[in-house]
């Protein structure tokens, strides 16, 4: 079996998000960048099911500049056996994406894709369903176990209510949430390996897909600063301020 396994650059997680004087976008020059936490979720499942003798091989794949061959490496370094690189400097949007996607997963022929259910850069959680219906293939999203069982794929999901059992037929586009796994840390070794593999590269031109963006944005902009709490001395003043200053009763 065959696990394709689409990774993000994003700004690294821990990393105070500034915005640009123009507030045409956030700051990413000289800020540390690493791979999607999500999408490590991914990497680290899909190795597993290696580890685990129910798949043979694990393509990562990311798309955007020349930068994101390091988040690729990384993915190398935890254990993927190949890496694409769909080379763009556009801004790519989620059916932008998608559709590369769809466009690597037909000459790769993939028996599973396994991503995460979002970025933590545009949180948009549209990608893998998104995916799912280019390609015409099942979907289990927010996934926080996975069994793989002849050709079928037996994943419990997250929902309001609780937990979600499915069956799934192969192919599929699978989402990962985050109680999954834990992601290990790539050793020294395989990272100094990971640095001379070779990384396949494509162009959205060569997939045939236009990537041109769908909609704009017009303003990005810090949220207000949240103001001090304040303390009652009855529960009359409190039911007071719910009701004529936050309104909410």
């Amino acid at each position: 079996m065959k696990i394709l396994v689409p990774v993000k650059r994003v700004i690294d997680a821990y990393v105070k998000i500034r915005v640009k004087l123009d507030e045409t976008g956030v700051e990413t020059q000289n800020v540390k960048m690493s791979m999607n936490p999500f999408c490590e979720i991914a990497v680290e499942e899909a190795i597993r099911l290696k580890e685990a003798g129910k798949a043979d091989e694990v393509v990562a794949v990311s798309a955007g500049p020349d930068a994101c061959q390091e988040t690729l490496r990384t993915a190398l370094a935890i254990g993927a056996d190949k890496a694409i690189h769909i080379q763009t400097d556009a801004d790519l949007q989620p059916l932008a994406i998608a559709k590369l996607l769809k466009g690597v997963a037909e000459s790769e022929n993939p028996d599973l894709i396994i991503l995460g259910k979002q970025a933590i850069d545009g949180d948009n959680n549209q990608t893998g369903q998104m995916l799912s219906a280019l390609l015409g293939w099942p979907q289990g999203t927010f996934i926080s176990s996975l069994d793989i069982e002849d050709d079928s794929i037996v994943i419990t999901r997250e929902i309001d209510g609780g937990l979600q059992t499915l069956r799934l037929n192969r192919p599929a586009v699978l989402t990962t949430d985050l109680r999954l796994n834990e992601p290990r840390y790539p050793s020294l070794p395989n990272m100094m390996k990971a640095k001379k593999k070779p990384i396949d590269t494509t162009t959205p031109e060569t997939l045939g897909v236009d990537v041109s963006p769908r909609f704009e944005t017009l303003k990005v902009s810090e949220p207000p600063a949240r103001e001090a709490g304040v303390k009652v001395d009855s529960v009359d003043a409190l039911i007071d301020k719910l009701k004529n200053e936050a309104k909410v009763i």
